[in-house]
């Protein structure tokens, strides 16, 4: 080691015609940062289609000095020329592991005690829901410009601004738990698993759809995901149905029963919470409320905006629905209030979208441009976790600039895939209909033409 000193001072004696005698790895370093430019080699591209980050090394496997700088032999004599470099790494053991967020406190209806006003959140964590939350913004964002260049068709209800919901829904739940939710169903059709280019496929109409091309925007589906609604409030009913059939297997299931304030005063809603209640079912009922039912405000819309309450004799919680780690809290402490066998729950979240109710809607009419812009500058979700671990040294800035690349990446990839792909043929236009069964005829547009279905 003390070799190895010698050689590089006596290196950077030459370059700076100035006498440097360092005897440690410290006066070296401290030597180096006034003649040299110290700096940090690029990260590795993150593989295409990576959702979660690599592991960090245990902290106990924190870098020595000695290994911070890193100059191989063979480079030595490079050291004579001008502006010369020498390379300090960057180690995961140089970040701050983990963290403890304060978060707002929720408001709650029959309950003694809410989700806690304190989160953890450990680095890989925090990069994990960073990537989901940035996956389904650009993902929705190359929606709007394939909507706009009319190669994707029909209703389309776009997600940006809500995705800290999808996040931190599925962050607290397990695989195997249930979820169904309303028409604007991309976010959550990615955080159960489905692929952006599946996603982006199924929009245009492809045969390599999730849906096989035959459900569009509204109707998509996944193992323990059943969509993608298309009838205002029409999927509470169902969800309460599936939390039935939790109870019954007693699987220790649950399921997560989403719908939008312009849905909240459906009477079906009021059915489907008697019955939950009678019953017990193990079903969180999840208001999302981005504040305007297509083009209505809520305060127009309901006499009663406390829509946590809307249960009654259900309790209820309102969360801060454009932070991950309040939503986490949140449906964590619903989830365990499920699985215990207390019955159902409602959770009100408040967030908000960016783009119009649908595609068809510039979203400004009955809203400003600068309501719009003030929620984006002071309550974005994305940004609110990418502050809280710079702020924390959780992560740096080119690690974030690199997911932010990767991502770019796999939607344009995705958005080629899907302007590509085929069209479904028409003899597959009735299959899948059942399933398991044999196949069978299914007349056309007119007695005489008929078409077969496959399961």
């Amino acid at each position: 080691m003390q070799n190895m000193l010698t050689i590089i001072s006596n290196a950077l004696c030459r370059i700076t015609g100035r006498n440097v005698g360092a005897q440690t790895v410290s006066e070296l370093l401290v030597d180096l940062s006034e003649y040299v430019n110290v700096t940090s080699p690029p990260e590795p591209t993150l593989a295409q289609n990576q959702r979660q980050p690599p592991k960090p090394p245990p902290v106990s496997a924190r870098a020595s000095a000695a290994e911070l700088v890193s100059i191989q032999s063979d480079q030595l004599d490079q050291l004579d020329r001008p502006g010369a470099r020498v390379v300090v790494s960057r180690s995961f053991a140089d970040f701050t592991p983990q963290a403890t967020f304060d978060i707002k406190k929720c408001d709650v209806h029959r309950l003694e005690e809410g989700p806690p006003v304190k989160a953890e959140l450990t680095r890989e964590q925090g990069l994990n829901y960073y990537r989901i939350m940035q996956t389904v913004r650009r993902m929705e964002l190359k929606a709007d410009q394939l909507y706009k260049q009319k190669i994707i068709r029909g209703f389309c209800h776009l997600y940006d601004g809500q995705e800290a919901c999808a996040a931190g829904i599925e962050a607290a739940i397990n695989p195997s738990d249930h979820l169904i939710t309303a028409y604007r169903a991309h976010g959550y059709t990615y955080t159960r698993g489905v692929s952006v280019k599946e996603i982006l496929a199924e929009l245009t109409g492809r045969k390599g759809g999730v849906a096989k091309g035959k459900g569009g925007s509204m109707h998509m589906y996944a193992p323990h995901f059943y969509g993608g609604n298309g009838i205002v409030g029409a999927q509470v009913p169902l969800g309460a149905g599936i939390a039935l059939a939790c109870q019954y297997q007693g699987n220790n299931q649950l399921c997560v029963t989403l719908y939008g304030d312009g849905a909240a005063n459906q009477g079906q809603i009021f059915e489907s919470f008697n019955m939950a209640a009678l019953w017990k079912l193990p079903c969180i009922f999840i208001c999302e409320n981005n504040k305007y039912g297509m083009g209505t405000s809520v305060e127009r819309a309901s006499a009663s905006t406390d829509y946590y309450k809307r249960g009654d004799f259900i309790p209820g919680i309102r969360v801060d629905g454009m932070d991950v780690l309040c939503v986490r809290e949140a449906t964590k402490f619903a989830a365990d209030y499920c699985r215990a066998g207390k019955g159902p729950i409602v959770m009100e979240l408040q967030t908000y979208r960016y783009h119009g109710h649908s595609m068809s809607d510039p979203g400004v009419s009955y809203r400003t441009r600068e309501e719009i812009q003030e929620v984006r500058s002071k309550s974005d979700p994305i940004t609110m976790l990418k502050d809280r671990m710079l702020s924390n040294n959780m992560a740096s800035a080119e690690e974030f600039k690199e997911i932010d690349v990767a991502i770019r990446k796999e939607v344009e990839e995705a958005a080629q895939f899907a302007t590509s792909d085929p069209e479904p043929p028409l003899d597959e236009l009735c299959n899948h209909i059942f399933s398991n069964d044999p196949p069978l005829e299914v007349r056309g547009t007119n007695r005489w033409v008929t078409l077969k279905s496959v399961s």
